[in-house]
């Protein structure tokens, strides 16, 4: 279910994909921090954001996480792992 904050519809749930493995896994993403690391389901690799992206999210997902969607800063406020 999408959340509405300040005009701007968020998408909490991305589709993230394993570029290893190809396994690709429903996740809802934290609303208030980044996820830098991700072990996939499929192969147990350790996702890790590319370079310039603040997320694994942002990498790997078929959704920006909520703070880029909400046209914030990431990594502001906490680092989930």
């Amino acid at each position: 279910m999408a959340t509405t904050t300040a005009a701007k519809t968020v998408i909490p749930d991305s589709d993230i994909t394993c570029p290893e493995c190809g396994h690709t896994e429903t996740e809802t993403m934290p609303t208030n921090a980044c996820q830098w690391f991700y072990d996939c389901k499929g192969c147990g690799a350790l996702l890790k954001p590319k370079a310039g992206d603040c997320c694994v999210y942002c990498s790997y997902g078929t959704v920006a996480c909520p703070p880029i969607q909400e046209g914030d800063n990431c990594c502001s406020i906490e680092v989930i792992d």
